[in-house]
């Protein structure tokens, strides 16, 4: 009759244990949920965030000062593409950098290539993280979650912008 009792929680006990997050798995997940719909979770995602916007829209600016919605992928394109480049050690950190630069409008063409990079590039970090060993992400996760984070933080001032412009769609996401 013991046994009836104990086998349910050893089984528990070693599924629980067999599916330990690791460095890998936690900055993966972390990436994957503010990148595509294929992972979308809690968050709206920076492809649904930016999916179907014109580039007079992704260029629109209040009159405060605020960034555009082009404006702000780019500086994620600027920051995450650096960050991956020194990740692969292909790339030194650049020196006296103004963050500000980082926020580019973009033409047209630039926007529509804008859409794509921002893309192609979390698809490298997810890569190059699925391909990094356990030592490599013990040493640079902090980096990578701040990206991640950084990244989920424009997001939600992308959604703020379309939310205000009128052209979100509230069935993607945040209501």
């Amino acid at each position: 009759m013991r046994i009836i009792f104990v086998l349910p929680f050893l089984l528990i006990s070693f599924f629980s244990y067999s599916q330990t997050a690791t460095i890998k798995s936690i900055l993966l997940d972390q990436l994957r949920t503010t990148h595509d719909k294929a992972h979308a979770q809690w968050f709206v995602t920076v492809n649904t965030a930016i999916e179907g916007l014109t580039s007079e829209e992704a260029n629109w600016k209040d009159s405060s000062g605020n960034h555009s919605i082009a404006q702000l992928v780019n500086h994620l394109i600027f920051w995450d593409l650096g960050l991956l480049e020194k990740f692969n050690g292909k790339a030194k950190p650049a020196a006296n950098i103004n963050n500000d630069d980082t926020f580019s409008p973009a033409t047209k063409e630039q926007w529509e290539a804008s859409v794509k990079r921002i893309d192609s590039v979390l698809t490298a970090w997810e890569t190059a993280i699925e391909q990094a060993d356990e030592k490599k992400l013990a040493s640079q996760y902090s980096t990578i979650a701040n990206i991640n984070t950084h990244n989920a933080y424009h997001i939600g001032q992308i959604l703020y912008i379309r939310k205000l412009r009128g052209n979100w769609n509230p069935e993607k996401g945040v209501k």
